[in-house]
C-alpha cells in the first residue's frame, strides 16, 4: 500500500496493513522488545478493520522483521521512526495507538507533531527513568539482557535515554488531541499510578481501566482492550 518505508537512518521498517475502508488511519506501535505481531498487537488491527478502520502496524527499527539493531532501539529513535512512518501516511488523519514504551513515543510525537489526530495509549510508559531502573537497574548494561532474552541485549544508549527523558508527564500536558488510555489494573511492567499520573495533567486524556487485565492485554483482557479501543477510535473518526 505504501511500497518500503525507511527511517531517517536508511533502515527498513516491516509493516502490515489491514484494509478497512476508511479515510482516516490507525497506526499501532509496540512495545520495547515487542514487535508487529504480538497477539493482541494483530487482535487489535483485526478488530479495527473489522469496525471500517484502515490499520497499520509497525515494528520500530531493530524489531521484529525491521532492518537495525536491536541496541539501538530507544525512545527517541522509534520517535523518529514514527515521523518516518507519518511522512508516508501524507494527508490521512491518524491515530496512533501505543503499547507499553510505545505510549511513551506517542506521548511525544503527539505533544509536536499535528499530523496525529487522536491518540491512545495502552498501558502506555510514563515515568521512563524509573522503569529502566526498576526493570533493569541489576544488569550491566552492554553486557546483560532485557528479562533474560538473548535477543534482547541492554544497552547503555537504552538506559541512557530513560534517564534523560525521565518521565512524559510534562510533554502529556501539552497534547491537544482526544486521547484514551487504557490499563490494567494488574499490569506488573508498568504500574497503573503511570496512567493515573499523566491523564490528572492531560487536558484531553480520558484513562479506561480494565480490572484483572496485565501487561498484555492477554488472554480474556484482550476482548474488551480491543471493544474499548474500537468503539473510541469509530467515534473519533465519524466526527
Amino acid at each position: 500500500m505504501f511500497g518500503e518505508i525507511h527511517n531517517t537512518e536508511g533502515e527498513r521498517l516491516d509493516y502490515s496493513v489491514h484494509e478497512g475502508g476508511s479515510e482516516g488511519i490507525v497506526l499501532l506501535g509496540h512495545g520495547v522488545t515487542g514487535n508487529k505481531d504480538r497477539p493482541f498487537v494483530v487482535a487489535l488491527a483485526e478488530g479495527l478493520a473489522a469496525a471500517g478502520m484502515t490499520t497499520l502496524r509497525l515494528s520500530f527499527a531493530g524489531n521484529g522483521e525491521s532492518q537495525g539493531r536491536f541496541q539501538d532501539c530507544t525512545i527517541s529513535k522509534e520517535v523518529a521512526d514514527l515521523g518516518s512512518v507519518l511522512d508516508v501516511v501524507g494527508d490521512r488523519p491518524v491515530c496512533f495507538v501505543g503499547h507499553s514504551m510505545g505510549g511513551a513515543v506517542g506521548v511525544l510525537r503527539a505533544a509536536t507533531d499535528r499530523r496525529i489526530h487522536w491518540l491512545v495509549s495502552l498501558a502506555g510508559m510514563v515515568h521512563t527513568r524509573d522503569f529502566a531502573e526498576r526493570e533493569f537497574g541489576a544488569e550491566t548494561p552492554d553486557t546483560g539482557l532485557m528479562w533474560d532474552e538473548e535477543s534482547c541485549p541492554l544497552s547503555q544508549l537504552y538506559m541512557d535515554d530513560m534517564a534523560n527523558l525521565g518521565s512524559v508527564v510534562d510533554q502529556g500536558a501539552q497534547v491537544a488531541v482526544p486521547w484514551l488510555l487504557i490499563h490494567g489494573s494488574e499490569d506488573d511492567v508498568v504500574p497503573l499510578k503511570d496512567s493515573q499520573d499523566i491523564v490528572a495533567r492531560a487536558p484531553h486524556a480520558q484513562l479506561v481501566e480494565l480490572p484483572g487485565a496485565g501487561h498484555v492485554f492477554s488472554d480474556a483482557a484482550t476482548a474488551p482492550m480491543v471493544d474499548a479501543v474500537v468503539r473510541w477510535v469509530r467515534e473519533q473518526m465519524s466526527h
